[in-house]
């Protein structure tokens, strides 16, 4: 019978020869070649001498199977290529029946052919791709279901599986669905963007507030005094604390008395307060930190991390506020106070033209939303209080997709794109400005404080620097807002005796007033929904903290979160301030 062609190499091209060519024929090929080889051989010998160089020694003769394995090229690469070909067949095989050790322990009938088939000729390949799949993992008396499996998409596995491509297909209906909407929006309302959406003429009467944001760096002129003269003694620490308290109450009430006798539009309002708001947390951090430093320094004790090593950021730290020091604290994404923090190198200006773009896109992608979305569904609603509760939920319903977006978009903005702005100016190095908050199966991993006694227990003598590096429950929203709330407010409250419980109702009365500062005073209506938004945090731990341990650490709290902020909160406090707000603007008409 036939066997299949081969595969032989020449000098100039392949070809194909079949393996019923006569063997004397091969031989007299063989032959041939040794003798060209010879004459070749002879005739540089010749020359060699010619030019009176000695000749080179003469090569070792090989050993007959290395000379059949030289002369066998072909039937090497069909070695390779069917023992190749077999065991990523046995490996497939023993994948798709479960049996683990297929592809790593061959059997001994395949060794004993790969043995043979090292030490065979050309013509000695004749079981080349046929012999590997006698064993008897290809053979049909070969078991192939060998343990107990689960079904992917079962309860004990499900969670076990690779959902990627579910996930995909989750983003292309998203993408589909949302381009359905907005090319539906477009075809029944048209573009509703106003030309003066983002500045008009009546934008000229905010001036004052303009004003105000200007002048509000004299009062870390006036903290950084007042340090200048604790340092040298010249005056006591009590004058010292009760300057800083004076400061940072005329810091945030001054914006406030701006606001309430301008007749300024809402966002410019919000926009003062907001910054006034931050300059306050990081007026209050600069008095709180050096206040600190004042005592160490004075009783001589040292910083110390928990193993008692001092490093050299604590020996940097531990030292009196210079003006630069105090300019680039107002400047960077942080609202702690610090001597020094970590910088980078340099300033990669390609990466930071890309990141402006980005936040320019996304800025207008807001505004799109707002204009397009959101303020057609406001304008037409009725307040959630006084019409019918059918109307109300289809209302905060109908508002929840765009609300979704734009607070995506608003994160995205500010805690990525900004703060990596300034952050990239700055070279300022710790840019971890918020945690996998999506991820986030209680309540507290996504407010600005959290449940750290234990942490604070195990770690009660160390100051906050070491202690923050540590916690492994942290808020994981707004980073920099939580490492405030714990170093100023939570930590001190529990170092003076008061109980955990208390800090934490502290922490979230504290966060509520500023937060209904900065939509409150703007709007002119102290109505207090912020402040009650804020607040009923605390009870959406306790619930979210509960069906966790009741529920073995599920998302369940990540669904009650994700309802609770984006689903019925954030669009309920819309409606309720902007007819508030309609409503007075009536009144006063």
């Amino acid at each position: 019978t036939a066997s299949p062609p081969l595969l032989v190499s020449t000098e100039s091209s392949w070809s194909w020869r079949g393996q019923h060519a006569d063997g004397g024929e091969r031989g007299r090929a063989a032959k041939a070649s040794r003798r060209g080889r010879s004459s070749r051989s002879n005739g540089g010998l010749r020359r060699r001498a010619a030019a009176g160089r000695a000749p080179p020694p003469p090569a070792a003769p090989l050993p007959r199977g290395r000379r059949r394995r030289r002369r066998g090229f072909a039937g090497a690469l069909r070695r390779r290529l069917s023992s190749g070909a077999a065991a990523a067949a046995r490996a497939s095989f023993a994948a798709d029946s479960g049996d683990e050790s297929g592809p790593s322990e061959p059997s001994s009938s395949s060794r004993r052919r790969g043995a043979s088939a090292d030490d065979s000729s050309a013509g000695g390949d004749r079981a080349g791709g046929r012999g590997d799949f006698s064993a008897f993992t290809f053979r049909a008396a070969a078991p192939v279901h060998r343990k107990i499996k689960e079904s992917p998409l079962s309860s004990d596995a499900i969670f076990k599986q690779s959902h990627a491509g579910l996930f995909n297909l989750c983003i292309v209906v998203l993408v589909a669905v949302n381009s359905r909407l907005i090319i539906e929006n477009l075809m029944k309302y048209g573009l509703l963007i106003r030309p003066g959406f983002w500045f008009n003429a009546t934008s000229l009467r905010d001036w004052p507030l303009l004003m105000c944001c200007l002048s509000l760096p004299i009062f870390p002129l006036g903290a950084f005094a007042v340090e200048k003269l604790a340092f040298h003694n010249l005056i006591t620490d009590v004058a010292a604390t009760s300057l800083h308290i004076f400061l940072t109450t005329a810091e945030i009430v001054y914006p406030v008395v701006v606001i309430l006798k301008c007749d300024s539009a809402a966002l410019s309002g919000f926009l003062l307060m907001f910054i006034a708001c931050i300059v306050w947390l990081k007026l209050v951090s600069f008095a709180h930190t050096n206040h600190d430093i004042r005592k160490l320094i004075k009783s001589g004790k040292k910083v110390h991390h928990v193993d008692n090593e001092l490093t050299t950021a604590d020996i940097d730290n531990l030292q009196a506020p210079t003006l630069g020091c105090l300019i680039y604290f107002m400047m960077a994404p942080t609202l702690c106070y610090q001597p020094s923090y970590p910088r980078t190198t340099y300033i990669r200006k390609g990466w930071l033209v890309r990141q402006i773009i980005l936040y320019l896109i996304f800025t207008g992608l807001q505004g799109f939303i707002v204009e397009q979305y959101i303020n057609p569904i406001v304008v037409n609603s009725q307040h959630p209080l006084k019409g019918g509760l059918l109307n109300a939920v289809e209302t905060v319903l109908k508002l929840s997709l765009p609300n979704v977006y734009m607070w995506l978009c608003m994160f995205y903005c500010l805690f990525h794109l900004w703060l990596n702005i300034l952050a990239e100016i700055l070279r300022f190095g710790d840019r971890e400005f918020y945690k996998d908050w999506w991820n986030a199966k209680t309540i507290d991993e996504v407010s600005i404080a959290d449940d750290l006694y234990d942490v604070c227990c195990s770690c009660w003598c160390a100051r906050m620097g070491s202690v923050l590096e540590k916690m492994e429950h942290v808020s994981t929203f707004s980073q920099p807002v939580h490492k405030w709330i714990v170093r100023h407010i939570y930590f001190p409250c529990m170092r003076n005796g008061i109980s955990k419980e208390v800090a934490v109702f502290i922490s979230f009365f504290v966060s509520a007033v500023l937060h209904e500062l900065c939509v409150a005073v703007p709007c002119r209506i102290p109505k207090f929904w912020a402040f009650l938004g804020i607040m009923l945090q605390i009870p959406l731990i306790i619930l979210t903290s509960y069906l966790k341990n009741k529920f073995n650490d599920t998302m369940v709290g990540n669904m009650i979160f994700w309802f609770f902020f984006c689903i019925y909160g954030q669009p309920m406090c819309i409606l309720l301030y902007y007819h508030d707000v309609m409503n007075r603007i009536e009144k006063t008409r």
